[in-house]
């Protein structure tokens, strides 16, 4: 197994806090991997063909999808996150040499030029306070018709100044909302004290997105469907307030300019 450490700038790294990364460890999608997140069915059915492809995971955590694309044919896989704990825990649960990992802060994070076929991030880039930048690079790291995929806490659960589900005077849960132009860090008690997250808005990502260069080909608004309702029936408070953002992005392909024939009119052919 390949490893090597780049990263010198820490952030927050809530990950290598020994409470919360023990909490986070019992979670269904830390047990279970990929069939524990109730959003990784739609999130799946948004990426593009695998087999062949160079591809990048940003924030990959225990190694799940890292693993989940090489045994789908991918040809390289690099996985990058600031977690310690995270990457450990990765190392060990992979065997494959398609699959590398680095320590990196998605805030300063470095990729090679056109080193990728598909950049994926699970409910990462909501911890990130640079995202202009990270757009950047991770458009610069694709090439050209390359797709990125990423899923973020929904803006609606981000915003409150304090987030959770109330019981209205006729009994029915609802999720109260405020601040949500407020742009900027949300502390929260989330499996640990003083957990810290970056509200932004919808069109505050599209924005993004479109400044780096990317195409939007795909946005939900994720929350159960009937058929995981049926299954699990807890789920059905995720039903009042979208829980996921997901987005799927494309890097465009750059059309080549067609050179007029002597004696064609451009006109004609420029149409």
């Amino acid at each position: 197994m390949r490893r090597r450490s780049t990263v010198s700038v820490v952030a927050q790294n809530i990950y290598d806090d020994d409470e919360f990364f023990a909490a986070y460890s019992g979670l269904p999608r830390s047990v279970h991997g990929l069939d524990g997140a109730a959003e990784w069915p739609t999130l799946r059915d948004m990426l593009p063909p695998i087999a062949g492809r160079r591809i990048v995971d940003l924030g990959c955590g225990f190694g799940w999808f890292c693993r989940w694309v090489a045994e789908a044919g991918a040809r390289s896989v690099l996985g990058i996150d600031l977690s310690e704990n995270m990457l450990a825990r990765a190392a060990a649960d992979t065997a494959d040499e398609r699959i590398a990992y680095q320590r990196q802060d998605l805030d300063a994070v470095e990729l090679p030029t056109a080193g990728f076929d598909l950049a994926y991030s699970s409910l990462t880039v909501h911890y990130l306070t640079d995202l202009d930048r990270f757009m950047a690079t991770v458009h610069r790291s694709l090439v050209e018709g390359g797709s990125f995929v990423f899923s973020a806490e929904h803006p609606i659960y981000t915003a409150p100044t304090a987030p959770g589900f109330v019981m209205d005077g006729a009994g029915r849960q609802t999720w109260p909302l405020d601040g949500y132009l407020r742009e900027g860090p949300r502390t929260t008690d989330w499996l640990a004290p003083g957990v810290v997250k970056q509200h932004r808005t919808i069109a505050t990502y599209l924005r993004h997105l479109r400044m780096a260069g990317f195409e939007v080909t795909e946005l939900v608004e994720w929350g159960p469907s009937a058929e995981q309702l049926a299954d699990a029936p807890e789920w059905a408070v995720e039903v009042e307030r979208p829980p996921f953002l997901l987005v799927a992005a494309r890097r465009p392909l750059i059309e080549p300019l067609i050179e007029p024939a002597a004696g064609d009119d451009i006109g004609t052919v420029l149409a």
